[in-house]
């Protein structure tokens, strides 16, 4: 392996792509190192401050190039100044530079900094900025209420796909890679912690990082809050709220490092040195963010059995997709997402087995279907490459495409060498020939081409019906599909089992004989979704299913109680509506947390009722987006959801 230094170094070489989401002159300049001196303070009622300065360390890649950087309103600059060559002559505190700050987009602005003279091509430049933010997009304060412990306030930053520029001035684009390291100072009785390779704490409540891999400025990422540490294995160690900490520790000790050896084997070197992982407060309105060293996980994932650990393996591959190899622009997304769907199951195979890999493979299947369904297949964001306009947020492309019309792609690309192996052996060499790089679709296939002659000369790019473009440029339902008919095997049984629940009269003695004490979650996520589809159910059976099967009914599983919520509710359960609100007590999570309240309005009079009292009683501790996405159910105004 190279030194990070040499590394970081053929990662710049490769000219940025134009990114129509940046304001910035990324391309004309490079950015070699990123140092963020930080002090962060909490103020009342879910509020604080950043103050910040930014060093960036260019280089000029083409001489007389204007300077501009992505900002934001939220981000107020109160000085920039150019520093001297070091050793050099001139004042330490720097030349100060005029910055102007001018309207770019919805999500952002354009940072301009007048340089003393036209730069020449090849010169380095060390530019200081003084700064502070807070109420940006990338910057959330939680309230004590928001949080596990309800101590104390907390505070983290969101990047991708174009919110860190409310955090700190920078090239927000995916096609840029950098180094950085960081200086936190926070309150007494707090700890700062981010997506760096190495964590120091220091006298004055300061903590100080270094990343030294080069990363695009999306993976940047700080939570400073009561927390706490515990090891997991040998380079793994779980991050939580004092509450949490111990049922973190059960959950995921020894756990991580399965998934990491295998991937090491599937796709080479594991190149970030720690995996640890953070669980967020309750009101974290994702799933997971795959910051480097430090991924950030929903608490809905301690289900306290162990059931949900197989959730992590999406975060674990995005070691190697997307944050090693990365999406040039966020209109090539499905290079992160598709590879690392197809990375996780490559992972789950070797460890849980193909038939329950293809039975979560066909769940996935089913959320594209109804995504396409919904908006309509030839919809121009069901294509692989989407065309994102100025002034188009990204995140507002987000859905089911990239990742599982990618996971089909990358599964077409496996089905025609033919081979597991080999193609296994493919992408090794992909992650080893664009590590630390961010690359285009075309970099991706052209390098396949290369890879396999073979297929070259048969020319499979261009098989009618099948075409590379075709999959690239055309939206719609995947040419191919990968065979999932392993699944059957465990979806089958499920299948029959919800037949039996949903007949008037039940046959006891057939429900009985089917033994779900050994099936894992995916299968009971299929067995419900099977009732869900057939009810209500005959009057009486969903009660007696509750009493046969506490495994399901009394689950901390996050994935199964939302199911089971959704039945309940179907069925007009009044006896479990206790359930529904526990479960919109105890998270706050946008995919649990909407269908339920989407489930609720959609009801019986006593199931409005339930959702206005459970949404009065749970609104401070909800983010501000799933917050106002409630309200809009519920016809209180608010946001689309």
């Amino acid at each position: 392996m190279a030194a990070p230094a040499e590394e970081a170094s053929a990662a710049r070489d490769r000219a940025p792509v134009r990114d129509t989401a940046s304001a910035s002159s990324a391309g004309p300049w490079s950015l070699r190192h990123l140092h963020l001196d930080l002090r962060v303070s909490f103020a009342a009622a879910g509020a604080g401050r950043l103050r910040g300065r930014a060093r960036l360390e260019l280089r000029c890649e083409r001489g007389g190039a204007e300077l501009r950087l992505d900002a934001h309103p939220a981000l107020a600059v109160s000085r920039a100044a150019l520093l001297p060559p070091p050793g050099g002559p001139g004042d330490a505190a720097g030349q100060a530079l005029p910055v102007e700050s001018r309207p770019f987009a919805s999500y952002g602005s354009a940072l301009h900094v007048a340089l003393p003279q036209a730069p020449r091509a090849g010169q380095l430049l060390t530019l200081l900025i003084d700064y502070e933010a807070g109420e940006g997009p990338g910057v959330c304060w939680l309230s004590p209420e928001q949080t596990a412990g309800k101590q104390k306030p907390y505070m983290y930053t969101q990047g991708q796909a174009v919110l860190n520029r409310s955090f700190f001035p920078c090239f927000d684009t995916p096609s840029v890679k950098f180094t950085y390291s960081a200086t936190v100072k926070v309150p007494e009785g707090f700890t700062a912690v981010m997506s760096a390779t190495s964590w120091e704490k220091q006298k004055d409540n300061t903590f100080v990082f270094k990343m030294s891999q080069p990363i695009p400025s999306y993976l940047i990422a700080l939570v400073v809050g009561d927390i706490v540490s515990a090891d997991v294995g040998p380079r793994s160690r779980v991050w939580a709220e004092p509450c949490l900490i111990e049922a973190a520790k059960k959950e995921y000790d020894g756990v991580i490092e399965e998934f990491l050896v295998v991937g090491e084997k599937l796709f080479g070197p594991y190149v970030w040195g720690r995996y640890d992982i953070l669980f967020m407060p309750p009101s974290f309105p994702f799933g997971g963010m795959e910051n480097p060293c430090l991924t950030f996980v929903t608490p809905c994932l301690l289900a306290g059995d162990r059931s949900l650990v197989d959730v992590i393996i999406h975060e674990i591959s995005h070691s190697w997709f997307g944050n090693l190899v990365t999406n040039a622009t966020w209109g090539e997304f499905w290079l992160n997402e598709g590879f690392t769907m197809y990375a996780q199951r490559r992972i789950s195979t070797e460890v849980y087995g193909l038939p329950y890999t293809c039975l979560e493979a066909a769940t996935g299947r089913a959320l594209l279907r109804q995504h396409m369904d919904a908006t309509g297949e030839e919809h121009p964001l069901n294509k692989l490459r989407v065309v994102i306009e100025p002034g188009v947020n990204p995140d507002d492309t987000y859905n089911e495409t990239p990742y599982e019309k990618g996971y089909c792609f990358v599964s077409y690309l496996a089905h025609l060498v033919g081979n597991q192996s080999k193609f296994d052996a493919f992408l090794q060499a992909y992650v080893n020939r664009f590590k630390f790089q961010s690359i285009t679709a075309d970099d991706t296939l052209e390098f396949f081409l290369e890879y396999f002659p073979e297929l070259k000369e048969k020319g499979v790019d261009s098989i009618p019906g099948f075409e590379f473009d075709r999959w690239l440029n055309t939206p719609g339902w995947p040419p191919y599909l990968p065979d999932l008919s392993p699944g059957q095997q465990l979806m089958r049984p499920a299948e029959e089992l919800a037949e039996l629940w949903a007949a008037d009269s039940l046959n006891m003695e057939a429900i009985e004989a089917v033994d779900i004490m050994g099936w894992r979650t995916y299968q009971l996520v299929y067995f419900l979704d099977q009732v869900l589809q057939k009810s209500p159910l005959p009057e009486g059976n969903v009660k007696r299913l509750s009493k046969m099967y506490p495994k399901i009914s009394k689950a901390q599983n996050a994935e199964l109680r939302l199911r089971w919520c959704q039945i309940v509710l179907k069925n007009n359960l009044e006896a479990e509506y206790s359930k529904v609100k526990d479960f919109l007590h105890s998270q706050g999570k946008q995919k649990y947390t909407l269908p339920l309240y989407r489930a609720m309005w959609g009801g019986s009079e006593a199931t409005r009722a339930l959702a206005v009292e459970t949404f009065s009683a749970t609104a401070p501790q909800l983010h501000v987006n799933v917050h106002n996405y409630v309200k809009k159910i519920l016809g209180l105004g608010g946001a689309e959801a």
